[in-house]
């Protein structure tokens, strides 16, 4: 039997590698919206994520446009943080224990909470310092030392005399 389909006509098979701006406005936004390149790259439907470094070498506006988005994923952990603070769901657990029955606080849950809270707040501080980072204090002591050096007082007379004005 012989093929009638060209090349053309077979659908791609595999990964798309190939650069184009719908690709790379999709990769934009899923960064600009908290989600990493390194999760990116693992959706069988998005490029690699060498593929995706690659692009960021060699096409400069990409380059600009994904640090862009990168500092506006700052906002989108600061929520985070907010969200994971605010969800109380798994602090605490139901006993099976017939003796103690009831709820027991659930200190894993609570220590992952903590601990997804903070790395999003280191995240932030260094992708957006001057929204996020650690507002640093600093005072100026600023004592300006003037010397004054004490010159004899001249009367108008010698004062006029040391110019040349004298009516002598």
């Amino acid at each position: 039997m012989v093929s009638t389909t060209t090349p053309q006509d077979k659908a791609k098979v595999g990964r798309p590698s190939d650069y184009n701006d719908e690709l790379a406005g999709e990769i934009l936004l899923r960064v600009a919206q908290g989600e990493s390149l390194r999760s990116i790259g693992l959706d069988p439907e998005m490029p690699e994520s060498r593929s995706i470094w690659r692009w960021l070498v060699k096409y400069p506006e990409f380059s600009q446009q994904y640090a862009l988005a990168k500092e506006d994923s700052a906002d989108v952990h600061a929520d985070e943080i907010l969200d994971i603070a605010d969800n109380g769901t798994n602090d605490w657990m139901a006993t099976n224990d017939e003796n103690n029955a009831g709820y027991r606080f659930n200190g894993e849950a609570v220590a992952r909470s903590r601990l997804r809270v903070d790395a999003r707040k280191w995240v932030a501080s260094k992708l957006k310092p001057k929204k996020y980072g650690e507002k640093v204090e600093s005072t100026v002591n600023l004592k300006a030392e003037v010397a004054v050096t004490e010159r004899p007082t001249l009367s108008k007379e010698e004062w006029l005399i040391k110019h040349g004005l004298s009516s002598n």
